[in-house]
């Protein structure tokens, strides 16, 4: 049924309307009352319960930054089967991103291109939307309530140099309201943003992140870590030996994990119409093209960080077969996002088994 709904209407609507009206709808189903019972009796999963990072997670696979980026529906997506919601990606302060159109389907490769540019409502609003939405969850079974990752990045008309002050800003809010936190310094659509990925600039921002959330109050920390848990997520077109030293780095200051990997910039990834358009366009590539990389770096990254570093897999996961992949390679949790416009809201289902 749905993918005769996506060849017959949504393949021919505006991308990001699309997305923005099936995100209302379920979390309009959601508030309904029976609402989230239906939906979740339709498209969730049994929990399959792993510890990672000193949380426990209903199950290994999550919803990835970009499809909430404010926090607004995180017991509404939870509802299809994820055991994790990362939230974002939040910025210091609300902004706009890029104009529109920022939003392609690649629908020859299963992909997506996008060049959103961190659209969010900022720090303060998303802080009182994770407080909502810990009210919400706490409603659900204990088994079944999901882990929320917050994803954090810098406001576009802040400075490079100023990056460090400006991830503590959303980190101080932020931190006491997520399961764990990822630093995000891999999305090709905000100016400069990937020049943070270097071991030098790389520095300076993950240690003012770490401050903030080592100062939050124990009570307030759900991982028996002690602290709440620090990620840090990297883009896939690192040439191999940026991928190492971040690791490096990542090790050294005592990050808890690495995310791997943002939207890819390599266009020869696509063939025909798909890469006519992405030539034309500027963004990164997420999806079905993205996979082969975000396997790669994931191989590359869990040979260099210690076994109990959390390695978390995201780019290209569409089907059993690539979730199982990845955690034969190594992931401790997986990611998914771009699948669900192509598989719709079974995709849980569809990797995990009802």
């Amino acid at each position: 049924m749905y993918k005769a709904l996506y060849r017959s209407v949504l393949v021919r609507s505006d991308a990001e309307l699309a997305h923005s009206a099936s995100f209302s709808l379920l979390n309009l189903l959601d508030s309904l009352p029976g609402g989230g019972d239906l939906i979740g009796s339709l498209f969730g999963v049994r929990p399959k319960p792993a510890t990672v990072m000193g949380l426990t997670f209903p199950n290994r696979l999550g919803l990835a930054a970009g499809f909430d980026k404010n926090g607004v529906g995180v017991r509404a997506m939870s509802r299809l089967g994820f055991g994790h919601i990362e939230v974002g990606t939040v910025t210091a302060e609300g902004q706009p991103g890029n104009p529109k159109k920022r939003l392609f389907r690649l629908a020859q490769s299963e992909g997506v291109l996008n060049r959103m540019g961190f659209n969010n409502d900022g720090s303060e609003q998303a802080e009182r939307n994770l407080q909502r939405a810990r009210r919400q969850i706490a409603e659900l079974p204990e088994d079944r309530r999901p882990i929320i990752g917050v994803n954090i990045g810098k406001t576009k008309t802040v400075p490079l140099e100023q990056a460090a002050d400006d991830y503590r800003v959303s980190a101080s809010r932020l931190a006491k309201y997520a399961d764990y936190l990822v630093i995000n310094v891999s999305s090709p659509n905000t100016p400069g943003l990937r020049d943070l990925q270097t071991v030098e600039a790389l520095r300076p921002i993950l240690t003012a992140v770490l401050e903030e959330t080592r100062a939050v109050d124990s009570s307030d920390v759900r991982s028996t870590l002690g602290h709440v848990p620090v990620l840090v997520k990297i883009a896939p077109d690192l040439a191999d030996d940026d991928v190492l030293a971040v690791c490096d780095l990542a090790s050294e200051v005592g990050l808890d994990g690495i995310i791997c990997t943002n939207t890819v910039l390599d266009r020869s990834v696509l063939t025909g119409a798909d890469r006519e358009l992405a030539e034309a366009e500027a963004g990164g590539i997420s999806g079905a093209p993205a996979a082969a990389r975000s396997f790669e770096v994931l191989r590359l990254v869990r040979s260099r960080v210690a076994e109990d570093m959390t390695v978390i897999s995201v780019g290209g996961v569409q089907s059993r077969a690539d979730y199982l992949a990845r955690i034969a390679a190594g992931a401790d949790l997986v990611q998914v996002y771009t699948g669900l416009i192509y598989e719709g809201p079974r995709l849980a289902q569809k990797i995990l088994g009802r």
